[in-house]
């Protein structure tokens, strides 16, 4: 981490000093993309067997060769890319790169902008909201590929058990989790992990806290600790002070038995849980059901996004439209957006996919027959499309591990814990070279 994050400041300086690009705008002739293009391209991914999405391709653009590589998911990858972009050599053509790290790669202008190459005649084919995390001023760095809007996973027997109504706002949420906890000791309604501040954000998403406004390359305000987030901090410090709520870490030995033992009733997870709980309790199949998160104001459903990833295009390339044609046809094209769903499990970010009748009327016997894609596809729907990231994510959500989640932690207060999440952000933005208005 602590190299990445060098790495990145070394980046950042230079962006910062001069935000020109050694790869400049493509005449209309070189932003041409035809059936006939020619190139070589490499795509770095982390997801498996891609071969035929890759065939798919290859039937409309015979002339370009793709060379798939596992470059490492998520943090591994970057820190791989960090260091080619910043040696000038070594990146790849296409990469994958998750939502919340894309202006990690735009403020050092390390992404090609793909709407000379047609890209931007794609936005009404994707989910607004997540159109909104690739596209900003007329430039589009990166192609939506799957998405990861949050919603509930619940055990219906233990509701049931106890007694239990599917809540539908926070409210009831809390009054659950004490009727629950009352009731049995040693079960929890929910587990909130003190060490994924990717949840937590999503949860801070959907009451409408909006952490980050990127004003310029060099301007950012940082609002971690607004009203909204406040009032999420505070909820859950309630609950979590109360020994209502669990905070174990997750994705650990014992948050796996938890989820398989009936340790926690409710998973607040994003679109890509429920396959993953699938292979993770087996033993609860037919348990399980699907509701949309609780709401703070039932007249004004809202959800937040965890999770999913694009595909962009470096500007390292020397092959830029067959590049550009790899990444758009990916993700938007009918098939290989189906493959995506049905062989890498991805959640679509497509209008298409997410209105196909039969991607909605999947029925997983996991779930009791419920149609598990059709709920998450009417949650993707409430999704707000006005979230932002910052350029420095890494930093952001190591700290939070080290401030709100350490206060979750020692059941302390956690609004101090956002206030010193606040200050570390900015002090850090400011080292960077950042003016925080």
């Amino acid at each position: 981490m602590k190299q990445y994050l060098l790495a990145l400041t070394a980046a950042m300086g230079l962006a910062l000093a001069a935000c020109s690009s050694s790869n400049p705008t493509p005449s209309a002739n070189s932003a041409t993309i035809s059936p006939s293009t020619k190139g070589s391209i490499t795509f770095w991914t982390w997801v498996k067997d891609m071969d035929k999405e890759v065939a798919l391709f290859n039937k409309k653009y015979p002339n370009i060769k793709v060379n798939v590589v596992n470059a490492g998911q998520g943090s591994a990858e970057y820190k791989k890319l960090q260091t080619a972009l910043k040696a000038g050599k070594g990146a790849p053509d296409v990469v994958q790169i998750e939502y919340q790290y894309i202006p990690t790669f735009t403020v050092t202008n390390s992404l090609l902008d793909l709407a000379p190459y047609g890209a931007d005649s794609l936005k009404n084919k994707f989910v607004d909201w997540s159109w909104g995390q690739v596209a900003k001023d007329g430039k589009v760095f990166a192609i939506p590929q799957d998405t990861g809007p949050m919603g509930m996973l619940y055990r219906a027997d233990l509701f049931k058990k106890y007694g239990i109504a599917v809540p539908k706002t926070w409210d009831e949420f809390a009054a659950a989790a004490k009727t629950l906890h009352a009731k049995d000791p040693k079960a929890y309604l929910t587990d909130l992990p003190p060490n994924e501040p990717g949840s937590y954000v999503g949860l801070e998403w959907q009451a409408g806290a909006r952490p980050f406004d990127v004003q310029k390359a060099d301007t950012i305000g940082v609002s971690l600790n607004d009203a909204a987030a406040k009032k999420v901090s505070t909820y859950w410090s309630g609950l979590v002070k109360d020994g209502t709520v669990a905070t174990d870490p997750d994705f650990t030995d014992a948050w796996y038995q938890g989820l398989a033992s009936g340790r926690y009733a409710t998973w607040l997870t994003a679109a890509w849980g429920p396959l993953f709980l699938q292979g993770t309790a087996k033993d609860t199949a037919g348990k399980w059901r699907v509701a949309p998160l609780p709401q703070w104001s039932t007249s004004e459903p809202a959800a937040g996004n965890w999770g999913g990833s694009t595909t962009a295009v470096t500007k390292q390339t020397k092959q830029p439209a067959a590049a550009a044609a790899f990444a758009m046809f990916l993700n938007s094209d009918p098939q290989s957006t189906a493959l995506l769903n049905t062989d890498q499990s991805l959640f679509p970010a497509t209008k298409a996919m997410l209105s196909d009748s039969t991607f909605l009327g999947q029925k997983l016997d996991f779930y009791g027959g419920q149609t598990v894609n059709q709920s998450f596809a009417d949650i993707s729907s409430t999704v707000a499309t006005s979230f932002q990231w910052s350029p420095f994510q890494d930093y952001v959500f190591s700290e939070f591990n080290d401030t709100v989640g350490k206060a979750f932690s020692k059941k302390s207060d956690a609004g101090a814990g956002l206030n010193a999440w606040q200050a570390a952000v900015v002090s850090y933005a400011k080292d960077q070279g950042f003016t925080v208005p």
